[in-house]
């Protein structure tokens, strides 16, 4: 019995980052599916928990993997429970999906002196939702599809307001697109070199992402950055989900294709993932903390990021 409920950590850990490396291993960012996906011409969204929470971390990959893979445009996921409660009913024969929820509880011990001590263990579980794509018998306002974006320039324009408010020191010139820690900037390419206004709000989110690293910030250790190429890979992992985190909270559908210099880190991510099997969960984690300081710098009333599991 014990060892069912352990179904644990690591297993979870593995098979969730096994679907990830399948993925990579085929030249597939699972994190950009859904931007190819048919919603990509309506409102881009997180996936929503049934009180229209967004998910977040790793959770977000997870659902935006399951979505485009069943074909659901549904952005809001239930659980069985939570559907029987509003008198709804999942559908006989479907399957779920997999999200986790990360916690921790205190044990108390006895210390080598003999006295308590208190420790805080870390714990991981996982339990199952289901799109309401899957469900009957819901009130109609679950069923949302994405709205179509009737003026995509007024999207744009909330992004611009949104990193103007983040505040960081942008300079445009060149072609390439970088954070420099030590003058503490981004460096962009001009705007009209972009394919489009979405491609470079994503690229201007990922080095955005980049720029929150420092401890008066987020507290990101960036030392080994030019070092050490796995912390390399780590760090652009990182950017490249805040990035897609970031524009999904805008609205906004990126780039369709990687960034040339993003090309070359894919062997490095498999490496690092083969590796270690919370990497992913990591990057997601740290992903979030970053989009959620990037929220907290913007006016009251402007950001309505939540966070949920």
């Amino acid at each position: 019995m014990r060892k069912e409920g352990n179904q644990s950590r690591s297993d979870i850990y593995e098979r969730i980052t096994g679907t990830i490396i399948a993925d990579l291993d085929r030249g597939v960012r699972p994190w950009t599916k859904p931007w190819s996906g048919g919603n990509a011409d309506g409102r881009i969204t997180r996936p929503l928990r049934h009180t229209g929470e967004p998910y977040t971390g790793i959770n977000v990959l997870l659902l935006w993997s399951e979505s485009l893979a069943r074909g659901f445009e549904a952005p809001l996921w239930m659980t069985y429970r939570q559907a029987s409660q509003i008198g709804a009913q999942v559908r006989k024969g479907e399957t779920g999906a997999t999200v986790v929820y990360a916690s921790r509880f205190t044990k108390t011990e006895t210390g080598s002196d003999g006295g308590e001590v208190e420790r805080d263990i870390p714990f991981l579980k996982t339990y199952t939702v289901f799109n309401c794509d899957q469900i009957d018998g819901l009130p109609d306002h679950y069923y949302h599809r994405p709205d179509k974006v009737i003026d995509p320039v007024e999207r744009i324009d909330h992004a611009d307001r949104f990193f103007a408010n983040a505040g960081a020191r942008i300079r445009h010139g060149g072609n390439s697109a970088f954070y420099a820690p030590a003058s503490d900037h981004i460096q962009m390419p001009p705007f009209e070199s972009f394919r489009d206004a979405g491609s470079y709000v994503a690229v201007l989110a990922h080095e955005h992402v980049h720029w929150t690293a420092p401890e008066h910030r987020v507290g990101r250790d960036l030392s080994r950055y030019h070092k050490d190429r796995i912390e390399r890979a780590r760090e652009e992992l990182i950017a490249e989900l805040g990035s897609c985190f970031l524009c999904a909270d805008l609205g906004i559908a990126p780039e369709l294709e990687p960034r040339p210099d993003h090309a070359s880190y894919l062997q490095s991510w498999l490496e690092v993932l083969k590796n270690d099997k919370r990497a992913i969960f990591q990057a997601a984690a740290h992903a979030q903390r970053a989009v959620t300081y990037l929220h907290s710098l913007q006016p009251a009333g402007i950001s309505a990021e939540r966070e949920a599991a």
